[in-house]
């Protein structure tokens, strides 16, 4: 459903950014401390263990690096979006304009063992950020969202206009309630909010608990990976600066607010995909890994990769296909994903080599 966008200059603004350490996180703040020419962009992680914690730290070196050379005032505090206390402070302190927020426990399979964190972090920390927004009011709450949401929906692409109400993990459940929770405080307090459904995002420094990250750590260590549901799985794989750009656009156009004709706020609330739009097939993206890895020197030319890899059957909160219709995003921010497996696989490999060497 597309509606009227109000413009936000994010200049000279405060921004808050959850999940800053993170994946998307990180590179949503080195973007904004590159494009911001005045203004503070506050950023909040707990840093927790869920995967190397060095990688985060690096990436927060990054942004510490690229906050010295920029115009923005640059913020890090350390904790947890659960901690009610903690972000009352934040936004009563630092008054955000505009809020993204990407903290979350991500992660499909890990669901299955440990749904206690999704809980706290994709459900408390949410209704913790939508409650802040509503005593200080904010101009636009964007936030993450997941093609995990699809479930196990057989019509492709997935469009979001789709109904969503068979998840097929708890990760699944938590993101939807996100949009669910976030469309009755649009809907009550007239809070500006946007929500983005992220199809399998990857690229330089990105998450080690996803396939092609822990494939390349494997064939580098010399051991056998597993290819799910046989290899007849197909991605939607989503390159980490195309993420970045539609988050970035859509920061900066907020669901416009309305009155209904009973006197009441429109919900200005909006949920997009954000996906490539071009659906790989598994085998076709480990191909392409592969022969990147060789080119990057981090497996030799010679690598047996038959020897390497064993086709197994389908895991339990997994689905065979994943497919945006990114339609929307295009029409209402004039924006499509452009980079494809190659290039980004590329970029992935010659990151990897250059960090482990």
């Amino acid at each position: 459903m597309s509606m009227g966008k109000k413009h936000i200059d994010l200049n000279n603004r405060t921004i808050l950014v959850t999940g800053s350490p993170g994946f998307i996180g990180a590179n949503l703040v080195l973007r904004l401390l590159k494009e911001m020419t005045e203004g503070t962009v506050v950023s909040l992680d707990n840093m927790n263990d869920y995967y190397d914690p060095a990688l985060k730290e690096y990436r927060l070196g990054l942004i510490e690096k690229a906050a010295k050379d920029s115009r923005v005032r640059h913020v890090f505090v350390r904790g947890s979006i659960a901690d009610k206390a903690l972000v009352e402070k934040l936004f009563s302190e630092y008054r955000p304009a505009v809020v993204v927020n990407l903290a979350a426990q991500a992660g499909v399979r890990y669901s299955i063992d440990h749904p206690d964190v999704y809980i706290e972090s994709n459900l408390i920390g949410f209704y913790n950020i939508l409650e802040a927004c509503r005593h200080n009011p904010v101009e636009h709450l964007v936030y993450a969202s997941s093609s995990s949401v699809y479930g196990g929906n057989k019509k492709v692409p997935f469009s979001t206009d789709d109904k969503v109400d068979n998840p097929v993990s708890l990760y699944a459940a938590t993101k939807k309630s996100n949009e669910l929770l976030a469309h009755a405080y649009s809907k009550l307090y007239n809070i500006p909010s946007t929500g983005l459904r992220f199809f399998t995002v990857y690229g330089p420094a990105g998450r080690p608990d996803m396939f092609y990250y822990s494939a390349t750590r494997k064939l580098a260590a010399g051991q056998t990976i597993q290819i799910f549901n046989y290899g007849d799985m197909r991605r939607d794989f989503t390159y980490i600066d195309d993420i970045v750009e539609g988050v970035y656009r859509v920061m900066q156009g907020a669901p416009e607010k309305a009155v209904g004709e009973d006197g009441l706020p429109i919900p200005p609330y909006a949920v997009y995909n954000i996906g490539g739009g071009q659906p790989e097939n598994l085998l076709d993206y480990i191909g392409t890994l592969q022969e990147e890895l060789v080119r990057a020197g981090v497996l030799p030319a010679d690598y047996d990769f038959e020897g390497h890899r064993e086709l197994v059957g389908m895991q339990a909160g997994d689905v065979p296909v994943t497919y945006a219709d990114s339609e929307a995003l295009e029409h209402d921010y004039g924006f499509t994903p452009k980079i494809g497996i190659r290039d980004g696989l590329r970029a992935f490999a010659e990151w990897y080599a250059a960090y482990y060497k």
